[in-house]
């Protein structure tokens, strides 16, 4: 850890931070509505759910839809265990966090034979919040 005497962060950039990030947080709104506008207009122009093309003034305007599928995982098991498919099936062996705590807890583990087991992550977030 650097000492934070012999490096410091100038308060005009924290205070350009603060300004610039609570900006962000109004431009995304601000997307997030016209977004709802433009949605609005291509579902009444091509249909709900219905890809869609404008030209307005100097600018071309598009909606594309992208569409996923995946399985429920319940009942999709259910109906291959029925039909005696369960080749189809992955089981998913993990461990189970609360169990190992307690295992832990009521020493039926060590801390050390699942030391090599833990994975750490750390992540890193940067709050400016002004105070007066």
């Amino acid at each position: 850890m650097s000492d934070s005497k012999t490096f410091q962060i100038p308060e005009e950039m924290v205070a350009r931070y603060a300004s610039l990030n609570e900006k962000a947080k109004r431009i995304e709104e601000e997307l997030a509505e016209m977004k709802k506008i433009f949605n609005s207009f291509f579902d009444h122009a091509h249909g709900k759910l219905c890809k869609g093309e404008e030209r307005i003034g100097d600018y071309k305007i598009q909606r594309q839809i992208r569409h996923s599928e995946q399985y429920h995982p319940e009942k999709t098991v259910k109906v291959l265990e029925d039909l005696n498919l369960t080749d189809c099936i992955i089981s998913v062996k993990q461990p189970d966090k609360q169990k190992i705590d307690a295992a832990l807890t009521l020493g039926m583990v060590s801390e050390e034979e699942l030391k090599d087991c833990l994975i750490k992550k750390s992540s890193q977030a940067i709050v400016v919040k002004l105070i007066k």
